[in-house]
């Protein structure tokens, strides 16, 4: 383990960080986050991230925006939008945008690089607050954000969430704002390639307790978390 790499030593890091060190994780760095690279061999976490895995993303950037004049300022940015709410588009820098209601977007990071539509959104918000009924919100510090991804992600999910998230019910992009293992969160389907993945986003404070639930829900289909690496093509 590089010991400049360690979580300890970032500006950011996941509430989650002590279970990731006692699992063994390899860091890599990403911005001034810090964020679990692998546990296993990076070929061994792919193969398992199709069949079902759990990775840690919360340390990337990603923020909110809410008020009346979001749509048209978030269209004025460059940013394409969801034609209504409850569904995500993925931009063309890999940045998730989530409408979650008709004048509220959560916007997280790629998972290859740090998000400029993040970095241009924030920059630009305050004079956008003044003027047009813009008003960010600080969902990295608000929001935890996990990945459960692979075949089995729908049987596992099936267990805490009442949701038919199977994917024919639950299109590619869908958003469930729902309970899963009795916390309210945010599931969006957000594919990386062929990979079946879900990002759950969620009340910071409760995120050990869902990594542990979604973990013992895992249990009966082999599921292991992983790290960032093996959700890349």
């Amino acid at each position: 383990m590089n010991p400049f790499t360690l979580p300890t030593r970032a500006l950011r890091r996941s509430q989650l960080y002590r279970r990731h060190t006692e699992m063994g994780a390899d860091f890599v760095t990403l911005g001034d986050s810090v964020v679990v690279s692998h546990y296993d061999s990076m070929g061994h976490e792919k193969i398992q991230s199709q069949q079902l895995g759990l990775a840690d993303l919360s340390t990337l950037p990603r923020i909110g925006f809410k008020g009346a004049g979001t749509p048209d300022w978030a269209l004025s940015l460059g940013i394409e939008l969801p034609a209504e709410p409850n569904r995500a588009l993925v931009q063309a820098d890999g940045t998730l945008v989530a409408r979650l209601s008709q004048h509220e977007l959560l916007l997280a990071s790629s998972l290859d690089s740090l998000s400029q539509y993040i970095a241009d959104a924030t920059a630009r918000v305050t004079e956008a607050s003044l003027a047009k009924s813009v008003y960010s919100l600080p969902r990295s510090d608000s929001h935890s954000w996990l990945i459960l991804c692979g075949s089995q992600a729908p049987a596992t999910l099936a267990k805490v969430c009442g949701v038919d998230l199977r994917p024919h019910k639950f299109a590619n992009g869908d958003i469930a704002q729902t309970s899963i293992a009795k916390i309210n969160g945010v599931i969006v389907r957000h594919d990386q390639g062929e990979r079946l993945c879900y990002s759950i986003f969620s009340d910071s404070s409760s995120v050990e307790f869902l990594w542990d639930s979604l973990l013992d829900a895992m249990a009966e289909f082999n599921g292991t978390a992983i790290g960032m690496q093996a959700l890349r093509d």
